[in-house]
């Protein structure tokens, strides 16, 4: 019987198969331990591929692979925006400055209390996202994910003070990774452009630097 393997995702379980020996098809060897069975095939087979079609899936299958890019990087920027929500916390907790906890600061508190309410938005979306896997969502994904890394990593770096441009924190990585992120890829502009178009405001302009233009301010007048 195959054997259950872990997998990373608990919702999709990997098998290994028995290791007893398969027949092998023509031009194929099956491998079992300690021999082959099969014909062993001593030159290259010839390669077939529906070269007809395969033009016409080209540019949607470029499109799909921009919008799963875009989502493992809103993920990526979901998990930078709650390190830097758990950084700042601790690191609020520990700070002793006047004789208290500089997370006893009302200003502290406002911080970290934004930091969270930025990051819980991010995770729902992108779980969301990556559920539905419709562009729509992972642009909204994107959008969620690239405010609350950046935000969160400045109000981080806030918080830390001096201490967190040193090597001794990590930071001044998680801002700098994320201003990169937010910069390559499905850009904010391009997020909110499949945003505005998706939800009937205005049709996306190629090369346009203003998300929201004009579109969404007739739109939303005429409605």
């Amino acid at each position: 019987a195959a054997r259950p393997v872990r997998s990373m995702d608990p919702l999709t379980p990997l098998h290994l198969p028995p290791p007893e020996p398969v027949a092998g098809g023509p031009g194929r060897v099956a491998f079992a331990p300690g021999r082959v069975a099969g014909p062993v095939v001593s030159g290259p087979e010839p390669v077939t591929r529906p070269a007809a079609s395969a033009p016409e899936r080209a540019p949607a299958y470029a499109g799909r692979l921009r919008y799963e890019a875009a989502l493992l990087s809103a993920a990526e920027q979901l998990g930078s925006a709650a390190r830097t929500t758990e950084m700042a916390v601790q690191h609020a907790r520990e700070r002793q400055q006047f004789g208290a906890p500089i997370g006893s600061f009302q200003a502290v508190k406002h911080l970290c209390a934004d930091m969270l309410a930025r990051t819980e938005p991010a995770r729902a979306a992108v779980y969301a996202a990556a559920v539905t896997g419709d562009p729509l969502e992972i642009a909204a994904a994107e959008l969620l994910a690239d405010e609350a890394a950046v935000r969160n990593a400045r109000d981080c770096l806030q918080i830390h003070g001096g201490m967190g441009f040193t090597w001794e924190a990590d930071v001044h990585l998680h801002l700098k990774r994320a201003w990169l992120r937010a910069a390559t890829g499905l850009t904010e502009a391009e997020a909110e452009e499949e945003l505005a178009a998706g939800l009937g405001a205005a049709p996306p302009r190629s090369g346009s630097s203003a998300a929201y233009g004009p579109g969404r301010s007739q739109a939303g007048g005429g409605a």
